[in-house]
């Protein structure tokens, strides 16, 4: 115990014994929604999971996963990965993403920031360029904070602004991109009248430009860089309103794929490369699809593309996009300190601990788990393994992804003996979900269901303790629907696929032959989330938590 008073030690829970072995299961991308075609879920052979929901009403329920519940700023606000697995581990919610950005624009803090002292030293002789999502989507970025930051850079001391826009369509209904360019404009169209050179530089569509990620496809990031960088693109135009219009014209065109264009002044010269000098910042809270950009612009020794020119910038994530990586090395707005994780807890009190899943979900499980924290606690007492995703092909053409490795590697770990907790996280949902193939997403809910299985049955035959939860959702809801709930169409009469997460809640679950008679899920947090899992986990392993952590949903009665 320190001068502070502050203890590792937990105290033993009153009802509920210590040294079951705990698997914790979380479902990547696997909400609860009404069952039709598009809930790849009901249509899936699940029987595992079904079994769990038709089992002992007091040993499943839902838990919220979005909003105010995982630190975002509304109940409109779509959970992930990210935000979800920081609240399972920390046990608490802490301010997340864009609420954080939120805090630091409406406090102005973020002009005091080391972030933006950085890039504010160019402002004198250099252009401020400002590239990301254009959308009030809200998960990767949003208008209203762009808009926020051109105003405090430009009051800062930023006399030359660029925006490089990207194109949404995908977390808003496509088309929409329009409007958001005009809004755009009109607004830098108002600093211009306040002597600042504002004005968009480059665009393009956000699946096909710059926004690419896990290294799907390097290529993405490519166009972006010769648009942005070179300023060079097979489509040139004067104002971005016209090209936007005029790009979506093309057959099949969507607001996500729109080709690369730059804007170019009367004698067709680009008008705003990025040039020695300059100051970048990547305006997206989100990280996943901006740490490939982010290593392109930070790293020296770069191999993926030729870049050709490698102008000397600053560059500064909207905030740091990849803690284990330390990417980019300046952002604008620090992350949640988030601090006492259940995971930290636990190994202090002796708790045995193995972490697995592949390598598009390792880090949610090991680094996010442990409040954006690389490495182990205590390397006696853990062990994490990651199993290699596959790589060059999007998640449907493989939809079992690697789900009979995890269930495989961590059934194993189970039956060793060796641990007290074993926690996983199964992608299939979730990775397969994103890519909007629904009979692929099927297969993956399924596959996922079978490592369930797997890690179930080992539970059953060493006498352990199960909780199987989720993230946030996904697969449960392949297709964008009206506010009465009807699927939307499209012009040509087809369903408007949704290939993003949901608000829906999750399910959880406890079971196991090493459940203490009479433990249930107690009736008194109706509205409970993620964060209470945390508190959850550790009353299994026969421990309190801490006092501050969001309250457990178990409770015992005398049976």
């Amino acid at each position: 115990m320190g001068s502070s008073g502050f203890s590792w030690k937990l105290a033993d829970h009153p009802k509920l014994p210590k040294g079951k072995t705990v698997a914790v299961v979380v479902l990547d991308g696997w909400g609860e929604a009404k069952p039709d075609q598009y809930n790849c879920i009901h249509v899936a052979e699940t029987p595992t999971m079904d079994s769990l929901k038709k089992g002992d009403p007091d040993k499943w329920r839902l838990v919220k996963a979005h909003g105010s519940a995982v630190g975002l700023p509304t109940e409109d606000d779509m959970g992930n990965s990210e935000v979800g697995h920081n609240a399972l581990g920390a046990g608490r919610i802490f301010a997340q993403g864009a609420k954080l950005v939120d805090l630091a624009l409406e406090s102005g803090k973020i002009y005091d920031g080391e972030g933006f002292k950085y890039i504010s030293e160019c402002f004198e002789k250099g252009t401020l360029h400002l590239i990301g999502l254009l959308s009030d989507g809200g998960v990767h970025s949003r208008l209203d904070q762009l808009l926020l930051l051109l105003k405090g850079s430009s009051e800062h001391g930023a006399k030359r602004i660029r925006v490089h826009i990207l194109t949404d369509g995908r977390d808003v209904l496509d088309g929409s991109s329009v409007g958001f360019v005009e809004t755009l404009e009109n607004y830098l169209a108002e600093l211009r009248g306040k002597g600042v050179d504002a004005q968009i530089a480059s665009g393009g569509g956000r699946m096909y430009v710059t926004m690419d990620r896990y290294e799907n496809d390097w290529e993405v990031v490519k166009r972006g860089w010769d648009a942005q960088v070179l300023g060079e693109a097979p489509f040139k135009f004067r104002n971005a309103v016209e090209a936007v219009k005029q790009l979506r014209q093309a057959p099949k065109a969507s607001d996500q794929y729109l080709p690369p264009f730059v804007i170019a002044d009367e004698s067709g010269k680009p008008v705003g490369p990025i040039v020695d000098g300059d100051a970048v910042v990547t305006i997206n809270f989100r990280a996943d699809r901006m740490v490939m950009v982010a290593k392109a612009f930070e790293y020296k020794d770069f191999d993926k593309f030729d870049r050709v020119r490698v102008p000397k910038i600053r560059y500064a994530g909207m905030l740091q996009y990849d803690g284990e990586l330390k990417l980019p090395s300046h952002y604008l707005v620090s992350p949640p300190e988030i601090d006492r994780t259940s995971g930290e807890y636990l190994v202090h009190n002796g708790i045995r601990t193995f972490a697995c899943s592949e390598t598009v979900k390792f880090g949610h499980v090991t680094f996010f788990w442990n409040g954006n924290r690389s490495g182990y606690f205590n390397e006696e007492l853990e062990e994490y393994v990651e199993i290699p995703s596959d790589s060059g092909i999007t998640f449907n053409v493989q939809p079992k992804m690697k789900a009979l490795e995890i269930g495989e590697k961590v059934r194993d770990a189970i039956l060793s003996g060796k641990f007290d907790q074993v926690r996983v996280n199964i992608p299939n949902g979730d990775m397969v979900g994103h890519t909007g193939d629904i009979e692929a997403t099927v297969v993956a809910c399924k596959a996922a269901d079978e490592a369930v299985k797997m890690i179930l049955d080992a539970i059953e035959q060493v006498g352990g303790i199960y909780v199987v939860t989720a993230d946030h959702g996904n697969a449960e809801d392949m297709v964008k629907r009206n506010k009465t709930g009807q699927p939307l169409l499209d012009k040509g009469g087809k369903i408007q696929i949704l290939t993003s997460h949901t608000c829906q809640p999750v399910p959880i679950a406890i079971g196991g032959p090493g459940l203490a008679p009479g433990c249930r899920f107690r009736r008194d947090i109706p509205t409970g989330g993620l964060a209470n899992v945390a508190a959850t986990v550790m009353n299994l392993h026969g421990f309190e938590a801490p006092s501050d952590y969001e309250p457990s949903l178990v409770e015992v009665v005398d049976i």
